[in-house]
């Protein structure tokens, strides 16, 4: 039996019983030897899972949050905020790592609540899952557009059938390109998990690339004009260590994502060497990134002067260096694009966890015996989430994203 503490049918509490019965940690290998046609591609090296949580979790936000948190909360102390989210958020990494190498499946904290909690939480949780995917990856392919706009001269720039359109009558916006982009994605994600790895690390690498070049053109303007950002009277505290810390929540959210590596526990070679590797590798490199970029912003410009809708860019330009915003924002496009991947990529793997425990129908939970990847069930979420990218705002997705967090 693949489950601990189930009802033996009948009685006034056979239904709560069925809610807390929890799942054998073996239960999964052994229903995967059972069905073969159930089995995930064992594909995924150190390498991919570091391209999976780095993408995953460098979104475009490290590019705009700079400045509202620097304004707002810490001041030239930016990169202590950092420090601080990066080791909350290495606390539940590590949590994840745990459980990920013990339980190697694919239904990521899905999969561990109805090991830890029981059917019923896990339920729950499975479907917020999917649904914080799904919502999330709309709000950031719909941010993808305008982005891509500037690389072609202005907002307005995109040709027709890729730019924004007003529906009359209807009173919503339709962006043709974030829908486009979702299609795109789940092609590559229903080629295989090798294949959508690999194009996720040629994606990554021109992110990480575009945060290099802010790191070390940043760093020579900053030694040539003598850290304008940290000679103020105020201190490095403007806002206290209580200001410090509220900042500090608030990076926290950069560094979701490295859940994302969870999700794929089943495809990865030795999971129990690999996976905790892979996660804190991910983890420990976008902590670094994020310090030595908000490091030297707030050293280029006091941190009440900076833009809090482009800090980096505008920091740029304060020196007279305008053409560094293509730069950024060939960083922003492909952050937003890896980041997609990595919000489309575990959807489809929860369903078929959820599947093959019987609480969605098999379809679910069927492999393509070619390319071994749910086929059906990520066409299915990349169809939804292109509709979704298709026909809403992205303040009305950030909305119910943050909706999902508070319940």
């Amino acid at each position: 039996m693949g489950f601990v503490g189930e009802s033996d049918g009948g009685g006034p509490n056979s239904g709560f019983r069925s809610l807390v019965r929890r799942k054998r940690v073996d239960s999964i290998h052994s229903k995967s030897s059972e069905t073969g046609h159930h089995q995930l591609a064992k594909e995924l090296s150190i390498l991919h899972l570091i391209a999976i949580g780095v993408g995953s979790t460098i979104g475009a936000g490290v590019y705009i949050l700079v400045g509202t948190v620097a304004r707002e909360h810490s001041g030239p102390a930016l990169a202590f905020s950092f420090l601080i989210a990066g080791i909350a958020a290495a606390l539940s990494a590590f949590c994840y790592a745990e459980l990920a190498s013990r339980c190697p499946s694919a239904g990521s904290a899905y999969h561990y609540s109805y090991i830890c909690v029981g059917e019923g939480l896990a339920w729950i949780i499975g479907w917020a899952l999917i649904l914080e995917y799904t919502i999330g990856g709309s709000a950031v392919a719909r941010g993808i557009s305008p982005n891509l706009a500037l690389l072609f001269g202005g907002p307005n720039s995109l040709p027709s059938f890729l730019a924004r359109h007003s529906v009359p009558g209807l009173g919503i916006v339709v962006d043709p390109c974030a829908a486009i982009l979702v299609f795109v994605v789940t092609g590559l994600l229903c080629a295989g998990i090798k294949e959508s790895t690999f194009v996720q690390s040629i994606v990554t690498t021109a992110n990480i690339c575009a945060m290099i070049f802010v790191i070390i053109a940043g760093g020579y303007l900053g030694f040539k004009s003598g850290w304008v950002g940290y000679k103020l009277s105020a201190g490095y505290f403007p806002f206290g260590v209580d200001g410090m810390l509220a900042g500090a929540s608030t990076v926290f959210f950069s560094y979701i994502g490295f859940d994302s590596v969870a999700s794929t526990a089943e495809e990865v070679k030795n999971p129990q060497r690999d996976l905790p590797l892979g996660i804190g590798s991910a983890l420990s490199i976008c902590c670094m990134l994020y310090m030595l970029v908000s490091a030297v912003i707030v050293g280029l410009v006091p941190y009440y002067e900076m833009d809090p809708d482009t800090p980096i860019s505008s920091a740029f330009a304060s020196h007279g260096i305008q053409w560094a915003a293509y730069v950024i924002t060939i960083g922003a496009v492909t952050a937003l694009c890896s980041t997609l991947m990595g919000s489309l990529l575990p959807q489809p793997r929860i369903l078929m966890a959820m599947a093959r425990d019987g609480l969605l129908p098999s379809f679910f939970s069927e492999v393509n015996t070619r390319t071994q990847v749910p086929v059906k069930s990520t066409i299915l979420t990349g169809l939804i989430a292109a509709t979704l990218a298709f026909c809403m705002d992205v303040e009305q997705l950030a909305g119910m994203v943050r909706g999902i967090y508070i319940f």
